[in-house]
């Protein structure tokens, strides 16, 4: 498999260079060189496959000679050392629970993958491997606890100041050694400009292998692939489902589509937004117009200018109408998310984190104008990384998990910086320079 610039100014690359690169010379986002088609007998047989098996052979294709396929088949197990299970909240309305990984978000399947391509390829070329990250939320958590001390990797974590939870700064500061956490005062947008910039900075292009860990990534991206077919292999209804995403950057729910375009029998997407809303606009309009992101309590999905949006155009040609008929779009405010919160948790006791608030609230309102289809929504967050918002909203204590109590009381280890790119690359050069002596 072969991977190109989405702006067609760079080489095609394999798989370790384009994720090694994380983004390709001339700026733009890799695009595998084709989408493969799975194979019926596989679709078909999904029930009777274990997840790694699931995992290894849809990335089989898109790692190509990489990785061997026994390392390959040791990174998926690695990859999914935990459960995915798809339970019913109501009638019609299942939940694919992704919040079972070590950090409790859907991340941890992604970031886990990609750590361990990352240190597979840091070892065979015997040099470091410098990991760049913008977090609105859960990617932080998931990629720290991914990467922690993987040999061959430093990760350098950026997070806008006073815009996560509790839980989620504990996870991407608490862990120090190889984990580098940059606290900037402004918000996501602000920490993504700052990645793309070091990637378009020659001076730090030069100092050593730099890559990404954002869904812009490759390795990131397109394992999401693997949930969606778990989800089928435990899905009993004889229909098709619509699937509703809470969408933020839209790595999530592009991997999604590319699952689609492979043969994964999904009748139906919906992106569901909170108030940064460009992508349900774009539906409505046909005009993709950025904007600035806003605060919501569904922080992760805060994001004015989602980067993976330009691999859904490519994915389908820029044929706006197909996009469109593909996949439906809703926005809820901060109120209709706590209202939805609630209700849920009268009606079944089943406490939904804000994220997955959002998608319950999508694929509901898709299902009104469709009755008689069924679905399932992403649980991309354990309710507890939220707990404040959400104990507030259904009256109830929500328990730590006891497998990350000990990281609700590490000591907090970040660098407080401004938005300004001059200040980052000083520290990015220091960093660099404690690496290589």
């Amino acid at each position: 498999m072969k991977y190109y610039s989405i702006n067609r100014n760079s080489p095609e690359v394999d798989f370790k260079t384009a994720t090694i690169n994380g983004q390709a010379p001339d700026k733009g986002l890799y695009f595998p060189a084709y989408i493969p088609k799975w194979n019926p007998d596989f679709i078909s047989n999904l029930k009777n496959m274990d997840p790694v098996k699931i995992g290894f052979e849809i990335m089989k294709p898109y790692v190509g000679d990489s990785i061997p396929d026994d390392e390959l088949m040791q990174i998926m197990q690695e990859t999914l050392s935990f459960d995915i299970p798809l339970t019913k909240i109501e009638e019609n309305i299942y939940c694919l629970e992704l919040f079972h990984g070590p950090t409790l978000a859907f991340k941890d399947l992604g970031a886990r993958f990609l750590s361990r391509c990352l240190g597979y390829f840091a070892k065979q070329q015997n040099e470091k491997i410098i990991i760049l990250v913008a977090t609105s939320g859960d990617t932080g958590g998931a990629v720290a606890d991914g990467f922690y001390n993987v040999p061959g990797t430093e990760v350098v974590i950026l997070y806008p100041s006073g815009k996560v939870s509790e839980v989620q700064e504990k996870q991407l500061t608490g862990l120090g050694g190889n984990i580098h956490a940059l606290e900037i005062q402004g918000d996501f947008d602000d920490c993504q400009l700052l990645v793309k910039l070091a990637f378009a900075d020659a001076e730090l292009q030069r100092l050593g292998m730099l890559t990404s860990a954002n869904s812009i990534n490759i390795s990131r991206w397109l394992s999401q692939q693997i949930y969606y077919a778990i989800a089928l292999s435990k899905w009993e209804e004889n229909t098709a489902p619509a699937i509703s995403v809470p969408s933020g950057n839209f790595g999530n729910l592009c991997a999604g589509l590319v699952a689609q375009v492979s043969g994964l029998p999904i009748k139906h997407f919906i992106a569901a937004c909170n108030q940064n809303d460009v992508f349900t606009r774009y539906i409505e309009t046909g005009r993709y117009e950025p904007a600035t992101s806003v605060s919501t309590i569904s922080n992760a999905m805060d994001v004015g200018n989602p980067s993976n949006f330009i691999r859904i155009l490519e994915l389908f040609g820029n044929d706006y109408e197909r996009i469109k008929e593909i996949v439906s779009s809703f926005s809820f405010t901060d109120e209709e998310t706590a209202d939805t919160i609630k209700n849920v948790y009268k009606r079944s006791h089943t406490v939904l984190d804000p994220h997955t608030a959002v998608a319950f609230a999508g694929l509901k309102t898709y299902l009104t104008d469709n009755p008689h289809e069924k679905g399932f929504i992403l649980a991309t967050a354990h309710p507890v990384k939220f707990a404040p918002t959400v104990e507030k909203i259904v009256d109830q204590k929500i328990n730590v998990p006891e497998h990350i109590q000990h990281i609700m009381n590490s000591q907090k280890h970040a660098t407080i910086l401004s938005p300004v790119f001059s200040e980052f690359k000083k520290k990015l050069q220091f960093i660099f320079n404690e690496v290589h002596g």
